[in-house]
């Protein structure tokens, strides 16, 4: 086997040119050093240099051309990935979609995922999506996409395996920890719409909402959807339903738990040698949402619904009820590149208003109620709302005169109102955490109309 070597001069020549990008590239993503970091910066200059003979040598000696612009983003996404998990470089496309992520909608199965113990991790299916639809859970480890090992892929590159246009099929194999072995799962891809707030009076005055993630118009719709539930009746009681959700933007989850806190502190960041400190406090402006809450959390509540129930527990504003959540507190920048890349980058650590970290812990809830699956006869136990004559558009009202006085005709017919008590006892007969949720609800508000009557 003979080996060419090349010329020195040639090889020397490369190389100060590749250690020579590389510095500027450095001075330009780091800015003026100080003086008392010329060992760090001797240190690195090293490091790059040792890069730069390895790439020459890449040029020069593999067995096939190497793509040398291929190869530094490899060797970037690799410096991010050993970071932690949620650190990573973006191509241009990769760029446009996370924008296009938070404003509308996306093509894919509809899941968020991580790294955690070094395996792909499902945070949490979002609600609606091929992924809720076919049973994926919070903590289900993804080994496989398409039959290619994810250990050997990448956060980004995972996220492009499973986007594709709509209607076309993604198999995943899937580790459950309940399950005896491995799973295959073949989801069928579609639109997922980023309508983030849904909601249900579930009694009058008793009002469900659903946050499924934090996205750029959270704020706007959740309080259209509080506006729209004191409509018939003013809200003496609210559920907030944050299970399964993966987080979103960091702003909104502030400006969400800002809608219920009028002071104190929301969360607080602290990043390396003191960057990226911030204090978010509440304000007292608008409407006073005073009225008693229970929040509702799992294993696949994260992030941005983690700093929510966090604020709101920690300042005795709300019940957490449910399971433990998943426990990410960290916060990521994305900083963007020249021509349209960027880099996702662990910034900072956030603490709760008690200045507790959550990560790798979680919210611990103040009751402890795991989802249970009801059974038939349970089913027989639950009661379900019945059409009253009240309900009816158009009913005479109890007049203290005696004489029977109509009242003004409901735009809703009988079967509206019998389709969304249906609807209300559907979800009740099979969500445990639910139905302990509006008992809470409905306890409080007997005991607080108790107590604002007058002693005789």
């Amino acid at each position: 086997m003979k080996l060419t070597v090349p010329s020195p001069h040639l090889a020397l020549t490369k190389r100060r040119l590749c250690l020579s990008l590389l510095l500027v590239l450095l001075t330009l993503g780091a800015g003026t050093t100080r003086a008392d970091d010329s060992q760090l910066n001797r240190d690195t200059y090293q490091h790059l240099e040792i890069f730069s003979n390895v790439l020459v040598l890449l040029q020069q000696h593999y067995v096939d051309q190497v793509d040398t612009e291929e190869i530094i983003t490899g060797a970037i996404n690799g410096m991010l990935n050993s970071l932690d998990p949620h650190s990573s470089y973006m191509s241009p496309e990769d760029f446009s979609e996370l924008q296009e992520e938070t404003q509308g909608s996306f093509n894919g199965i509809g899941i968020e995922i991580t790294v955690r113990d070094n395996v792909l991790t499902v945070v949490a299916p979002i609600e609606g999506t091929p992924a809720e639809k076919k049973g994926l859970q919070a903590g289900d480890q993804i080994i496989r996409v398409n039959g290619v090992l994810t250990k050997n892929m990448s956060l980004m590159d995972v996220v492009k395996s499973l986007r594709g246009e709509i209607h076309t099929e993604v198999t995943l194999t899937i580790y459950r920890e309940k399950w005896k072995e491995m799973r295959e799962i073949t989801l069928k891809r579609d639109i997922i719409p980023l309508h983030s707030v849904k909601s249900l009076v579930l009694e009058p005055g008793i009002l469900y909402t659903r946050i499924t993630s934090f996205q750029a118009a959270t704020t706007r719709d959740f309080r259209k959807a509080l506006r729209a539930g004191a409509k018939e009746n003013p809200i003496n009681g609210l559920v907030l339903d944050l299970r399964n959700n993966p987080g979103g933007l960091f702003d909104q989850a502030v400006k969400i738990a800002d809608i219920f806190l009028d002071n104190g502190i929301i969360v607080s960041t602290k990043g390396r040698d003191g960057r990226e400190q911030m204090v978010f406090e509440a304000h007292n402006g608008g409407s006073r949402n005073d009225f008693p809450m229970v929040v509702l959390v799992n294993g696949g509540s994260a992030s941005g619904s983690e700093i929510v129930a966090g604020a709101l527990q920690d300042n005795k504003r709300a019940i957490i009820l449910g399971t433990t959540t998943f426990g990410k507190g960290s916060v990521q920048t994305v900083l963007p590149m020249p021509g349209g890349a960027g880099i996702r980058l662990t910034t900072a650590r956030y603490y709760t208003p008690s200045g507790t970290s959550i990560q790798a812990t979680g919210i611990q809830p103040d009751i402890e109620a795991p989802l249970t699956r009801v059974t038939q006869k349970e089913n027989k136990d639950i009661a379900i709302p019945l059409v009253r004559e009240k309900d009816l558009p158009g009913h005479f009202t109890n007049s203290s005169k005696g004489k029977p006085q109509a009242e003004k005709e409901s735009l809703e017919t009988i079967d509206d109102i019998k389709q969304k008590q249906q609807e209300i006892a559907k979800k009740l007969k099979k969500d445990s955490q639910l139905r302990t949720a509006l008992i809470i609800l409905k306890s409080l508000e007997i005991v607080g109309d108790k107590m604002e009557a007058p002693i005789k």
